[in-house]
């Protein structure tokens, strides 16, 4: 039986990978082994990081909404707490947007939470 050499498929799957590689620095860009190590650390940071930017947005929505309520002379926890038990379903991206471009709803918002924990 005769030997079988990739051919074709080979320099298709180099040429497959340089061109996912593009744009990466020096040599990751040009050798086959530095693309095929570089793809697999960018995989895997993006991976990890597609979680860990839900995790940074809701620390900063928890941040804004802290200012928000300091101003108004309450406390976060007490503010989220109350507003959980007056019935209000607004998740934290949407009090922190509403914290910014309308303030006087947020108001509001602190003021029906401060009536609840009294």
């Amino acid at each position: 039986m005769p030997r079988v050499r990739k051919g074709a498929a080979r320099t298709q799957g180099r040429r497959k990978m340089l061109r996912e590689a593009r744009g990466y620095y020096g040599t990751k860009s040009r050798l086959k082994q530095q693309a095929k190590v570089a793809l697999m650390r960018a995989g895997r940071n993006a991976f990890r990081d597609r979680r860990l930017k839900k995790r940074s947005y809701r620390s900063l929505w928890i941040v804004r909404i802290t200012a928000a309520c300091r101003m108004r002379g309450t406390r976060y926890s007490h503010f989220i707490n109350a507003i959980q038990r007056a019935g209000i379903l607004l998740n934290r991206k949407m009090l922190s947007e509403i914290a910014i471009h309308d303030p006087a709803t947020f108001d509001h918002l602190v003021e029906m939470a401060g009536k609840k924990a009294a």
